[in-house]
């Protein structure tokens, strides 16, 4: 008798749920903002998958950043929790009595996005360069007659996913994927603004970046007008172009750009600091790309001195989705074809995710994407397939990890996205005391973002 109460309690407190749901959603689809858009919202039970709500759940849709969630729940099922990339350094030829190398000095890269980044203390800069160093003087190496190489070869040579559009490559969001990373492939650029409608100058550059030659487009832009200036990616020379306008009030005055060869730059910082401590190298800096261009072959390693380790795969995710960073994502999706012996890509690591998917039951079609992170506005993914995917990462034993990166907006864990004309979210909340996971996407809204998402916010405050 008391089972049958409690079974029916909670069938009355789904249906009156998907009734709020039903009149909030409504009530958005009816707004002005949303007369040409469209609108999905799928709501899952957590712990048993059964649906509780579904508006549009099998449509199309840009699901913007939102898609982080995926590539991270099948980057802990494929990867594992604790993985951590791996970055070799060794050399080719042969050390004399004296400590002299006559070969190069290569670092292979392994993927890991996190060499250099500034997030943890074991990844910085210094850090990583001291325990480089400190290999290479106890293998008694006190003069290199060669060259410093960053090797990035075990990725493909498309750093950027198709669909991703001309604007954004030069700007930190939209830094390339590369077998070897360095400071999460950006750096940062350094303004002084004039009056208005005058230049901006380029100051200096963080680090300092002596083989640009920066030339700024940028105008100043009256108060309160906000940051407008893109960085656009060296083609074939070293000259890197900065547009758009940048407002006389902001107080920061910086940009933070992609770094186009972060193997280059890598091998670039590792040669200074050589110098710096009075151990010679006689040649210049190399990457694949330069090495490559010249035609010349890319030596390997014939001796490894150390290893650097990445944190593990769970904390590199928490970072992912907290501060929806799509390098990481990127680093991920392609790290997937490397682990299951596929041809290194972004399109072969979308074809891993698929696949594993969609053994699971999930169709391929609804995850058309053609990155890891959500920033091509080509991707489409059904907002019933993200949910379900949310749903089976509940009962994994790293869950607590992948809450634990989802952000919290509107008092909600839940990973948002937005693009142009997008806004999305996607992640979890407890009604009544039970858990459910959800995914809600607009597209093609008009007006405010702000404004729309204060108004998706409305609908989702049914699920408190």
């Amino acid at each position: 008798m008391i089972v049958s109460f409690l079974l029916l309690n909670v069938y009355s407190q789904a249906q009156t749920l998907e009734k709020s749901l039903q009149i909030a959603f409504n009530k958005l689809q009816q707004d002005s903002q949303c007369r040409y858009a469209t609108l999905s919202l799928t709501v899952l039970d957590a712990a048993t998958g059964k649906v509780i709500y579904t508006a549009n759940g099998d449509k199309g849709l840009a699901p913007a950043s939102t898609l982080k969630t995926v590539t991270s729940i099948t980057a802990f099922n494929l990867l594992g929790a604790d993985y951590k990339f791996e970055t070799k350094l060794g050399y080719t030829g042969t050390i004399d009595a004296n400590g002299i190398l006559t070969g190069d000095v290569i670092i292979k890269g392994g993927g890991d996005p996190t060499l250099g980044s500034w997030r943890w203390e074991t990844t910085k800069e210094n850090a990583v360069l001291n325990q480089m160093v400190t290999a290479l003087q106890q293998a008694g190496i006190k003069q290199i007659n060669g060259r410093i190489i960053g090797d990035d070869s075990i990725f493909d040579t498309q750093a950027v996913p198709d669909g991703w559009i001309w604007q954004d490559l030069g700007n930190y969001y939209g830094a390339g994927a590369s077998g070897l990373c360095w400071r999460e492939n950006t750096f940062d650029i350094k303004y002084t603004t004039g009056t208005v409608g005058s230049p901006v100058t380029v100051l200096r550059t963080v680090p300092a970046m002596p083989y640009f030659d920066f030339k700024s487009e940028v105008l100043t832009s009256g108060p309160g007008s906000g940051d407008h200036s893109y960085a656009y990616l060296p083609v074939g020379n070293k000259s890197m172009y900065i547009r758009g306008a940048y407002a006389i009030d902001k107080a920061k005055k910086s940009i933070s750009v992609a770094m186009p060869d972060p193997a280059y730059d890598a091998a670039f910082r590792l040669t200074d600091t050589l110098k710096r401590l009075n151990i010679k190298v006689s040649g210049e800096p190399e990457s694949v790309i330069t090495l490559t261009a010249k035609g010349t072959q890319i030596p390997t390693i014939n001796k490894t001195l150390t290893t650097v380790y990445s944190p593990e795969l769970s904390k590199i995710v928490y970072w992912l989705n907290k501060e929806s960073i799509n390098l990481y994502a990127e680093q991920m999706l392609k790290m997937l074809t490397v682990k299951m012996d596929k041809t290194v890509s972004t399109k072969s690591g979308v074809q891993v995710l698929q696949n594993f998917w969609k053994v699971r039951g999930i169709d391929a079609l609804s995850l058309n994407i053609y990155d890891g992170s959500g920033l091509s506005p080509e991707d489409r993914v059904t907002t019933h397939s993200v949910a379900q995917i949310l749903q089976t990462a509940v009962a994994q034993p790293w869950f607590s990890s992948f809450y634990d990166s989802l952000p919290l907006y509107n008092n909600m864990h839940m990973k948002s996205g937005t693009i142009a004309d997008v806004v999305a979210y996607a992640g979890y909340q407890t009604h009544g005391g039970r858990r459910l996971c959800f995914s809600a996407i607009i597209n093609n809204y008009n007006g405010s973002t702000t404004t729309v998402r204060q108004k998706l916010f409305k609908v989702l405050d049914e699920l408190k």
